[in-house]
């Protein structure tokens, strides 16, 4: 009797094992993550009838397309938008809340990955994901994998590159803006790996403009990482994060070329690689980044109604206003793009009600020409309107001012001191959601969906758990 118990273990055991081989067996051995910048519908459909087979007309129609992409949190730049894409949450837990914000310590702007621990290679620049607060889809991967998984990720910006690649990455690798060469951070290299030392001394992206030729120099880079790291070639899932370029200067690439030239470079990466791993070993996830950088000079041309709010200037008046009534004191410590800081130790000494101070800055800068609403740290904190909820998801407590100021559509936002400019648009840039690759069925969906639940679709596919700050649910409707 007992050896009729051990059988039935034995049996047990073998279809245990034999399940788990054909799990990891359907798992993708590369997943190709890919965050375009700027991406639009409107202008993807556009250009349609001009693109190749290999490119966008590949996706669209083989692919699992979710044509109306959206962010759960505003407002929304390159930064928190790639920051979610690797992370599957917010601004607010994932601590990225724009490509630069002013450091309380210093009462300086930083870049969201700047990092003076850490050297450059092939850069002046120092830089690593230190500001970044939670685990990556490839943090996770490592975990899961006990760091045999090759995570790079590749940009032409820092702040992409590292934001997507993570803390565990093997490598993140942007090109230096200064001189044109790709360059990293030695938080990843301690050694240089000796085929991104060789790629690097011999293509130099040359003249650091946004045209289309950045995205060229990104999928030949991306190539040769998969390439030379020997990406997708045992059972073990790699992940390549790649951020491409669809923003358009007029006076150096008209749309129309930057969105053919993506078209031509997603058509040689998906080609290449494909034939190189095949398709059933291969995911690939297109997205964007839900904004796009207009210019509104011809609003006044026009008769549309717009502005300049100066930050400078009305940070100043206000705390002239607060002198007047609780005594000569500097009770704004700072002010950056649409945020004031406030004088928090200034406040305890004198004891002041932070509230009542909030209230009364709230009073004044609603007086002021442009602005249409504040938001202060109590009211996000409190509010449960469905507005105000999308600012609260985009809001951190460790980088984000007291204030938060909203302006008219249309209006811009300067500071006189700095002459930098900061521009709102209550308008959302839709773009697409596409799974291509891997067991992906080809579907049509238009609905909306949010952009965060791209991230535990990709961990559900290669069956690990999500990021440790990620609660979306995975899309039902893919299903590699």
């Amino acid at each position: 009797m007992k050896y009729r118990y051990i059988s039935t273990a034995i049996l047990a055991s073998l279809l245990a094992t034999l399940a788990q081989a054909q799990s990891t067996a359907s798992s993708p051995r590369l997943v190709i993550s890919i965050a375009i910048d700027q991406l639009r519908t409107d202008y993807l459909e556009q250009y349609a009838s001009l693109y190749s087979t290999d490119g966008f007309k590949r996706l669209l129609s083989e692919g699992n397309v979710f044509t109306d992409g959206s962010y759960p949190f505003t407002p929304i730049d390159r930064a928190s938008a790639v920051a979610t894409l690797s992370t599957g949450t917010t601004p607010h837990y994932h601590g990225i809340s724009a490509l630069r914000w002013l450091d309380r310590k210093t009462l300086r702007p930083i870049s969201c990955v700047d990092d003076k621990q850490y050297a450059g290679v092939y850069t002046l620049s120092n830089h690593s994901p230190q500001h970044l607060l939670t685990s990556t889809l490839g943090d996770e991967l490592k975990i899961s994998t006990q760091g045999k998984a090759i995570v790079y990720g590749i940009a032409p910006f820092s702040d992409a590159a590292i934001l997507s690649a993570g803390h565990a990455a093997d490598g993140a690798l942007w090109i230096d803006e200064q001189n044109g060469s790709w360059c990293s951070s030695n938080y990843y290299f301690r050694s240089v790996p000796k085929w991104f030392n060789e790629f690097a001394v011999t293509n130099k992206y040359k003249g650091y403009q946004l045209s289309s030729g950045v995205n060229t120099a990104v999928t030949d880079m991306a190539l040769e990482c998969i390439i030379k790291s020997q990406m997708g070639t045992d059972e073990a899932t790699d992940l390549l994060t790649l951020t491409y370029y669809a923003g358009a200067d007029e006076k150096l690439t008209k749309r129309q070329d930057i969105y053919l030239g993506l078209d031509r470079d997603l058509g040689r990466l998906i080609k290449t690689v494909e034939t190189s791993l095949g398709k059933s070993h291969v995911l690939f996830v297109i997205s964007g980044t839900a904004y796009t950088l207009d210019d509104n000079s011809d609003y006044g041309k026009y008769r549309i109604p717009t502005g300049t709010f100066y930050i400078n200037r009305t940070a100043n008046l206000m705390n002239v206003y607060l002198s007047a009534i609780y005594g000569q004191a500097h009770y704004v410590e700072g002010y950056y793009a649409h945020q004031i800081y406030l004088n928090h130790k200034l406040l305890e000494e004198k004891r002041l009600s932070l509230n009542e101070i909030l209230d009364r800055c709230e009073e004044f800068l609603m007086q002021n020409a442009g602005v249409r609403d504040v938001y202060t740290i109590r009211r996000l904190m409190t509010s449960a309107d469905s507005h105000t909820e999308k600012i609260h998801h985009g809001y951190n407590t460790v980088n984000c001012g007291d204030i938060l100021i909203e302006v008219a559509p249309g209006w811009n936002i300067q500071n006189e001191e700095t002459h930098e400019t900061y521009q709102h648009r209550a308008s959302m840039a839709m773009f697409p959601i596409i799974f291509y690759g891997s067991g992906v069925k080809a579907c049509r969906i238009a609905i909306p969906v949010s952009a965060d639940r791209i991230v535990p679709t990709i961990a559900k596919a290669i069956r690990i758990r999500a990021p440790n700050a990620c609660s979306a649910a995975p899309f039902d409707e893919v299903a590699p």
